[in-house]
């Protein structure tokens, strides 16, 4: 008969107190692995919404925007180029309705077309806004988006969302149930060590 493990974590499947105490380490370790395995998968999986502004479009820089998250080795799994409503930008800025540059920065983003994309990867909401730099150019460090292509504030160039809940609800809102794409690049497992 198996020896009784009495130190068994409460999380522990009620089977466990039957097990010997080796047996239950040895469990935890390897469902311990699966979860780790899980997250990082999981983070792997993570999305931002990206989207190059008018200036950025007028100016000809989805090209080069598109090859620096490609270069970091970020997956593009949605891309449109958009003419969207007062409303939908209204509503993707809503948060920001009671500052003083709102009615600016909503007919600055109904002055051209927008270039939305959603692109997937291992901490993408961080990542993304690293590789566009600070909100204000003259913050950005050379290198980065806004350091390399743009002077003002309200000619930034890019919006990247700042937190994963954000990025889920402007993903939402500018893209529709299957127009997200899933797939596995040929290059994943020479960009992931796990």
């Amino acid at each position: 008969m198996a020896e009784k493990n009495t130190s068994t974590p409460a999380q522990d499947p009620p089977i466990y107190k039957y097990l010997n105490a080796k047996t239950a380490a040895f469990l935890r370790q390897t469902n311990k692995a699966r979860v780790d395995q899980e997250k990082v998968e999981a983070m792997s999986n993570e999305q931002t919404f990206i989207a190059i502004k008018p200036d950025g479009v007028q100016r000809g820089l989805i090209g080069e925007i598109i090859g620096r998250f490609e270069k970091r080795g970020y997956e593009l799994v949605a891309l449109k180029l958009v003419t969207p409503s007062k409303e939908h930008i209204e509503k993707h800025y809503e948060d920001l309705a009671q500052k003083p540059f709102y009615k600016g920065l909503v007919t600055y983003m109904l002055s051209g077309p927008i270039c939305a994309m959603v692109w997937q990867g291992r901490d993408a909401v961080k990542t993304g806004r690293t590789l566009l730099g600070a909100t204000n150019p003259r913050d950005s460090a050379p290198g980065t988006i806004r350091g390399d292509f743009a002077i003002d504030v309200g000619r930034n160039v890019c919006h990247g969302s700042d937190a994963v809940e954000s990025a889920k609800k402007e993903i939402a809102l500018w893209f529709k149930e299957g127009e997200i794409l899933e797939y596995k690049q040929a290059q994943h497992d020479w960009i992931y060590e796990k």
